[in-house]
């Protein structure tokens, strides 16, 4: 799997120990960094998510503060999901139900030990496309298309 994995400066931290643990996983093939020192958070997000949306990445790690800005300005990326987690059942439901392709971490909310354990778990994680949520992905990727 080929994971782009971003931050500011207020994600560095977190980010740094996450892109080591990526680094040292077999089930990741690649890690790229698109970060920055005094790079703003929506412009790693919009980085992040043209990465993936370009196919360039499968799947995508941003930090922030609180990881609702960078979810925010990640999501303005045509074609990119991505959602705030930092639990286990939010994890898995944001790709298993909701196809997100990005987690978005606050490293001012979550340890590094329990955000490698979400990491962990959120690699190994698919979408199924014949799930009772797959046709409300279908509808918001709709409406994406048409506005």
């Amino acid at each position: 799997m080929r994971i782009v994995i971003g931050a500011p400066d207020n994600g560095a931290v977190l980010k740094n120990a996450l892109q080591q643990h990526l680094n040292s996983d077999e089930r990741v093939g690649s890690v790229m960094d698109v970060s920055e020192p005094g790079l703003t958070y929506p412009e790693v997000s919009f980085r992040a998510g043209r990465a993936i949306a370009e196919g360039r990445a499968d799947r995508g790690i941003l930090v922030c503060g609180t990881g609702v800005g960078t979810a925010i300005a990640a999501c303005k990326v045509r074609g990119v999901r991505a959602a705030t987690a930092h639990d286990l059942i939010t994890v898995r439901g944001s790709v298993e139900n909701y196809d997100a392709q990005i987690l978005c971490l606050g490293q001012n909310v979550i340890a590094i030990p329990a955000a490698w354990a979400l990491v962990d778990l959120w690699l190994d994680l698919r979408h199924d496309p014949a799930s009772s949520y797959a046709p409300k992905v279908a509808e918001i990727k709709a409406y994406e298309t048409d506005h």
